[in-house]
């Protein structure tokens, strides 16, 4: 399959709603979604990037300091780095107020201390950062964006992120059926509760007939919002019309086979990529023997790309001689040449 022109990758991509950018550490990802979200900015299209890379470089992309809050860069692009710590901190401090809901005051101490070991539980900030991805994801999808783009993690932690949702759906499921069956023995309770007092004023009322029905009903919200939100996300990741997937990768041996092995588990998992970008080509002519070997090398790998993805546009970005950065030199990424 021959390479595609980036502009032809603007063309694919300019009537999806969302896009997400992944691939191995360290191939170029955040300047492949800054570019891309800087040149639609540049064609007056309102757009969103969001980083969800624990480690951060979108800021130092863009030129600009950016927080767990939108940033405005321009009158058509804002920039979110998701911080995992305030994230989890935010998603902690839900639970334990509708915990406190329902939860004897006694107890909250011991709550307390728990919610904070769980913090650092393994998955804690990997779900924190789902839900918080996921209310973006939506709440995006809903505002006046033509764009918005996740510059996500590694490929490991974005695949994990991209099935997350419908395990995270299936997982409250189990926890709305566990209510249900307590409520169920509540009821239950009550009416015995009631009976037995009828019989005898001097009884000592039982332990399961406070009547918390109201408060229950707030933590079945909470999860059924959270159960919404998943069904929401899955529903727009695995829509083709709204969302494409575009891995990056440099023509290196470990790139190929992290992209193979990526693809396999997207193709698995009914999310097929959209494209790939293959970063920091460079030309196959060189005058300097050092340079000209690493030619050489690149266009082996390449034959090896070009018939392991052969049902994927492939897009080449060429090695720059000087660091991109700012949304004017990352939006000439992508513009033709003339």
């Amino acid at each position: 399959m021959a390479l595609h022109s980036l502009q032809a990758l603007v063309e694919q991509l300019a009537t999806q709603p969302i896009i997400f950018i992944g691939g191995k550490g360290g191939v170029g990802k955040t300047t492949t979604a800054a570019a891309l979200a800087s040149y639609y900015a540049s064609q007056q299209q309102k757009t969103l990037i969001v980083s969800t890379d624990p480690a951060h470089s979108l800021g130092d992309v863009l030129n600009i300091r950016l927080n767990n809050e939108k940033t405005v860069i321009s009158p058509y692009l804002d920039a979110i780095e998701l911080n995992p710590d305030t994230i989890v901190d935010e998603h902690f401090s839900q639970v334990e107020r509708t915990i406190r809901a329902y939860a004897n005051p006694d107890m909250m101490p011991k709550i307390r201390e728990h919610l904070q070991l769980s913090k650092s539980a393994p998955g804690a900030q990997e779900a924190a950062m789902l839900e918080s991805m996921c209310q973006h994801l939506v709440n995006a999808a809903d505002a006046d964006y033509d764009h918005i783009i996740f510059d996500t993690a590694p490929t490991g932690h974005t695949l994990r992120l991209l099935v997350l949702p419908e395990m995270m759906g299936a997982w409250t499921d189990g926890l709305l059926a566990q209510q249900r069956r307590q409520s169920k023995l509540r009821s239950v309770a009550n009416h015995l509760d009631s009976h037995n007092q009828k019989n005898d004023k001097n009884d000592v009322a039982n332990p399961f007939a406070a009547k918390k029905s109201d408060r229950w009903e707030q933590a079945v919200s909470v999860l059924e919002k959270r159960k919404q939100l998943f069904r929401q996300a899955g529903v727009l990741l695995h829509d083709r019309t709204q969302t494409a997937i575009v891995l990056v990768m440099t023509a290196d041996v470990l790139p190929l086979a992290e992209t193979r092995r990526a693809i396999k588990q997207l193709e698995e998992s009914k999310l097929t990529p959209a494209a790939i970008v293959i970063n920091q080509l460079i030309a196959p002519t060189q005058s300097d023997d050092f340079w000209q070997q690493r030619a050489d090398r690149q266009q082996q790998i390449m034959q090896g790309i070009e018939q392991s993805f052969t049902k994927y546009p492939l897009y080449p970005i060429y090695l720059q001689q000087t660091d991109v950065r700012g949304t004017d030199a990352l939006s000439a990424l992508l513009r033709p040449v003339l």
